[in-house]
């Protein structure tokens, strides 16, 4: 056997863009021996999620790190003796000089009321999941080649809700906005504006939203539809604000809704494994009888406008004879990337320019958009992952329903003088924060 030799390993790339990854477990202990191409850990990256394997015999001195840890490829996942002396000319696989990540920009943070103004705050949430639960074994029956457990792993998802067929998106939000009325106190004919978003309307016009002001005989008000992709419950939520600033409304009935079971590829995983349906809705109001917002900051970065797409409106796929790709379409790997950075940027600065510290900040409660990304996030962000609140294991991507609907389930852990930071990335891509005190 050729002498020892003592040295670091570094994780493989898997793709041109790869700058980090993500340990989900480790297969060796510190003293033990491992043979050439024995797997040492499990490892999540945005491209797959793969086996490390040793590229020498040797033995593990150092594991630099703990599974869940997320770490750059230009730092060395563990030491090991190489019993191999090929391996004094082995050349480290990560990249030498990783790209930064693009780091999308957001508008000017919206000023706080003036002074002697009544706040704006968060009055009633309220949110609708359909009954249907569709799990990952019955979506996996079309991908023999992977396991429930692995799209688990790759997601963080176990079931989502998908419609049931007679099942419209004005529906959906029809329930949700009911619930968030309810909730609120605040009655029907106090209501003076509805904004809607969504990326899956009924019809092209009139506005979802005003088919929904039609169920809920709303009376004569502006309402109308926004499409910001995933963070458009939160565009929706600062639109609000801003007409309740400006002097139009006391009380605006904020929906979001998307409906994208019926968008999704059956052949293609990335958009398939991940969607499901829902609606969320709150009731944004001037005055003390509520949860005061504390800071709005939106923005939009058009290097992700391919990422995340669809070329055909609507939440149905038509009758075969549209000449474009019906589907939701998904850049997985540079969405990961994008995505991460972005929901770390604005975690960061929604937390600086609200003059909060990282320890007031009790709560992240962000789209719900991936487990991988999120975990990245906070690990880049540096706060700890069990302040970010994930209720995607049940419900899939909701798109820009899931902030709302995650508000909803959250909120018996919410306690008064709790400081939120909800946050989002969509399709655009779009990035949003809006600074809650609960």
């Amino acid at each position: 056997m050729d002498a020892a030799l003592r040295m670091p390993l570094y994780l493989p790339a898997q793709g041109a863009s790869e700058t980090d990854a993500t340990i989900i477990e480790w297969l060796v202990a510190e003293g033990d021996h491992f043979r050439k191409g024995q797997s040492l850990a499990q490892i999540d990256s945005a491209k797959s999620v793969f086996d490390f394997e040793a590229p020498c015999d040797g033995m593990v001195i150092r594991r630099f790190h703990l599974e869940g840890d997320t770490l750059a490829l230009t730092t060395p996942i563990m030491e090991i003796e190489a019993f191999d002396a090929a391996m004094r000319d082995w050349i480290p696989p990560a990249a030498a000089n990783p790209r930064a990540a693009a780091r999308p920009e957001t508008a000017p943070a919206a000023a706080d009321p003036a002074p002697g103004r009544e706040p704006v705050v968060i009055r009633g949430v309220g949110g609708y999941l359909p009954p249907r639960v569709v799990t990952n074994s019955e979506l996996v029956a079309a991908f023999p080649e992977i396991s429930e457990e692995y799209v688990y792993q790759v997601t963080g998802i176990r079931e989502r809700r998908w419609a049931e067929a007679d099942e419209k998106p004005s529906g959906m939000a029809y329930k949700a906005a009911l619930e968030a009325i309810r909730r609120s106190g605040v009655d029907n004919k106090d209501i003076d504006a509805l904004v809607l978003a969504t990326t899956t309307p009924d019809v092209a016009m009139p506005s979802t939203a005003a088919i929904v002001q039609d169920r809920l005989n709303l009376p004569s008000i502006p309402a109308f539809d926004l499409n910001a992709a995933c963070s458009g419950w939160l565009y929706a939520v600062s639109v609000a604000r801003g007409l309740i600033l400006g002097g139009t409304a006391r009380n605006v009935l904020t929906i979001a809704v998307d409906m994208q079971s019926r968008l999704i590829d059956p052949s293609e995983r990335s958009a398939y494994l991940i969607f499901g349906d829902g609606a969320g809705a709150a009731i944004i109001s001037s005055g003390t009888l509520g949860h005061p917002i504390r800071h709005v900051q939106l923005g939009a970065d058009t290097r992700g406008l391919r990422m995340a797409r669809r070329e055909e409106p609507g939440y149905a796929v038509r009758n075969g004879h549209c000449r474009v790709d019906p589907w939701i379409r998904i850049d997985g790997q540079a969405m990961f990337r994008f995505a991460t950075q972005a929901f770390t940027n604005v975690i960061r600065q929604a937390i600086d320019q609200s003059g909060w510290t990282d320890a007031e900040t009790r709560w992240i409660i962000p789209h719900q958009a991936n487990g991988r990304i999120l975990k990245a996030a906070a690990r880049r962000s540096g706060l700890p992952f069990d302040r970010f609140f994930l209720n995607i294991e049940r419900v899939g991507n909701t798109s820009s329903a899931s902030i709302p609907l995650a508000l909803v389930e959250a909120e018996e852990k919410l306690r008064p003088g709790d400081k939120l930071i909800l946050c989002s990335v969509g399709a655009g891509l779009t990035t949003a924060a809006i600074a809650v005190e609960w």
